[in-house]
C-alpha cells in the first residue's frame, strides 16, 4: 500500500514538474525562428508571405515560409501534422483542406485529431478568368459556347478538391453545360495555364489576379461573391449575370500541431490578431481583395467543423472523389 501511494505521489510530482516547465518554456517562447508551411502557391503563398512577415516581427523571431504545394494542400499538411507540437511550426490551411476530409479516401492525417486551431486569417472571393484574346467577353458567352461545344472547353483548378474546382463543379451543375477538369499543383500554374492557353477558363483566387487583370493580363467575367468586389467594381457577379444564388469564396486560416501547449498558442494567437489589425498589413491584404479576420481559436475550430459539414454534403451531391 506504501509503494502504491509513493507511486502515486511521484506521478502528481512529475505531473506538476512538467507543467511549471512547460509553462516557463511558454514564457520564453519565442527563442528560434519558426516555420511556416504553406501548402501551396498562388493566395495562400501570397497571404502566408504578408502574414509571415509581420508575425516575425511582433514575435521577435524569424519566421521562415516553407511552400508545400501538391496533393490539394495534403503534402503540406502531412508534413505539418508530424512535426513537434512546440509552437515553431505554424500551418496555413485553406478551406480546400476541409474538403478534403470527404474528397479523399485516406488521409494520412486528420483535420480536426492532428491540429489546434490558432485563427481564421481572412476570406477572398473567386474572379472567372480567360485570356484576353479568347472570344469570350462574359458568362454568357461562355455558357453559350461551352454548350455549343460541349466536353471541348478546358478549366484548370489548383487541385482537386480546391475551392475553385468545388466552384466551377457547382456552376457546370447549375448553368448544365459540360467542361474537362485540368488539375494543377497550385494557384500559380492553374493561372499560368490560362496565359498559355493549356486551359481557357479559371476560377482564380481574386488576390492573385487583380494585377493582372487590371493590366490587361486577364480578362475578368463574374466574380463569385453575392455582391460585387470593391477592387473589381466593374466586374458582374455570376449570380447577376444569369444565376442567381449562386455563391463560392476562399478562405485561410492558422493551426499548430496538435498538443502544442495552451499557452504557446495564445501567444500566437495574439500576435497573429495584431498582425491582421496592423494598418499596412490590413491595407496590402483589402487592396488584394481579402478580407482580414482574426477570430478565437474555439470559434476557429467550430468554424472548421462546420465547413467539413458544409463541403462533406456539396462533395457527395456532385458524386466527386480524389482517389
Amino acid at each position: 500500500m506504501k509503494t502504491l501511494r509513493s507511486c502515486a505521489k511521484l506521478l502528481i510530482l512529475g505531473c506538476v514538474v512538467w507543467q511549471f516547465a512547460a509553462s516557463s518554456w511558454a514564457q520564453n517562447y519565442p527563442t528560434k525562428p519558426i516555420r511556416f508551411i504553406v501548402p501551396g502557391t498562388g493566395a495562400v503563398d501570397i497571404l502566408g508571405r504578408i502574414v509571415g512577415g509581420k508575425l516575425a516581427q511582433i514575435l521577435g523571431q524569424q519566421v521562415i515560409v516553407d511552400n508545400r504545394p501538391g496533393a490539394g494542400g495534403n503534402i503540406g499538411a502531412e508534413i505539418a501534422a508530424s512535426a513537434s507540437a512546440d509552437g515553431y511550426t505554424l500551418f496555413a490551411m485553406t478551406i480546400a483542406h476541409t474538403a478534403n476530409a470527404t474528397l479523399y479516401r485516406k488521409l494520412s492525417y486528420d483535420l480536426l485529431r492532428d491540429f489546434e486551431p490558432v485563427a481564421l486569417l481572412a476570406s477572398t472571393p473567386l474572379v472567372v478568368v480567360v485570356k484576353p484574346s479568347w472570344p469570350v467577353k462574359s458568362i454568357s458567352d461562355l455558357v453559350n459556347l461551352a454548350k455549343a461545344k460541349p466536353g471541348t472547353m478546358n478549366y484548370a483548378s489548383a487541385g482537386a478538391g480546391r475551392p475553385n474546382h468545388l466552384a466551377t463543379e457547382l456552376f457546370k451543375k447549375l448553368a448544365g453545360i459540360d467542361m474537362v477538369h485540368v488539375p494543377y499543383k497550385g494557384g500559380g500554374e492553374a493561372q499560368t495555364s490560362i496565359l498559355t492557353g493549356e486551359t481557357q477558363v479559371y476560377f482564380a483566387t481574386a488576390g492573385t489576379a487583380v494585377a493582372l487583370i487590371k493590366s490587361g493580363g486577364l480578362r475578368a467575367l463574374a466574380v463569385t461573391t453575392e455582391k460585387r468586389v470593391p477592387v473589381l467594381s466593374t466586374v458582374p457577379t455570376i449570380a447577376e449575370s444569369g444565376y442567381p444564388g449562386y455563391k463560392a469564396g476562399s478562405w485561410f486560416g492558422l493551426l499548430v500541431p496538435a498538443k502544442t501547449p495552451k499557452e504557446i498558442i495564445a501567444t500566437i494567437h495574439k500576435a497573429t490578431v495584431s498582425t491582421l489589425n496592423d494598418p499596412d498589413v490590413r491595407k496590402r491584404l483589402n487592396d488584394l481583395t481579402y478580407i482580414t479576420d482574426g477570430n478565437t481559436p474555439a470559434e476557429f475550430g467550430a468554424f472548421i467543423r462546420s465547413e467539413i459539414a458544409t463541403y462533406g454534403k456539396l462533395i457527395k451531391e456532385l458524386g466527386l472523389t480524389a482517389n
